[in-house]
């Protein structure tokens, strides 16, 4: 079953929908899932460079103090083993090379190991991911050839094929993420709870099986 989920590395909800989802899987033995992650960029004027945090706090919500909001998704992470360590945040990234990483380590076959990785680093971590050495680094963590990523970063591959994979996202009426489509028919948008898979589960297989 293609399961594909449109997300953005910066994206705590995205990172707590990926454990969800893997829950689910663990559910359900008999679905044997090839999952591709899709870019969204929620913040795709961000400057090249990216911003310091608290400015883009302000320029998000209209103040910097985000304890509220904060305190909310470290109880939901907390469920799903996620530590979230906002605090240690400095800048928020554009996100676009990030995703550039993420195409490059598919057709690696190092998708799934990558993407856990740039999570991990951002939100317990606070890594800049949209520095290039630092995302040579979480290239190298995943299993890949950190000094060529590092020269696919400089380069502009894939730079434009990852801004019309968005809009083709966001024309697909897509407006926030993650979400997830299964089978390119089925989708579930938002960070829902493992039990809220299992029907779109079934609807796939039998989907895939009337197709056979």
């Amino acid at each position: 079953m293609l399961i594909e989920i449109f997300s953005d590395t910066i994206c705590p909800w995205c990172f707590i929908g990926k454990r969800r989802l893997e829950r689910a899987l663990a559910m359900r033995q008999d679905v044997k899932a090839s999952i591709r992650w899709r870019p969204f960029q929620l913040n795709p004027w961000m400057p090249g460079e990216g911003m310091a945090r608290a400015e883009y706090l302000r320029a998000k919500f209209g103040t910097s103090d985000t304890g509220q909001i904060y305190d909310r998704i470290r109880q939901v992470g907390a469920d799903e083993a996620i530590d979230f360590q906002f605090e240690r945040m400095r800048r928020t990234p554009n996100t676009l090379a990030s995703h550039r990483l993420i195409a490059y380590a598919e057709r690696l076959g190092r998708q799934a190991e990558l993407v856990e990785t740039l999570f991990d680093g951002y939100f317990t971590d606070g890594q800049d991911i949209g520095d290039l050495d630092t995302l040579a680094a979480a290239a190298t963590r995943a299993g890949l050839d950190g000094t060529a990523a590092r020269r696919y970063l400089e380069s502009e591959a894939d730079a434009e094929t990852i801004r019309a994979e968005d809009t083709a996202g966001r024309r697909m009426g897509i407006q926030g993420v993650p979400c997830f489509i299964l089978e390119r028919a089925y989708a579930i948008s938002g960070a829902q709870e493992p039990q809220y898979f299992l029907p779109l589960f079934d609807m796939a297989l039998a989907g895939v099986e009337a197709a056979e």
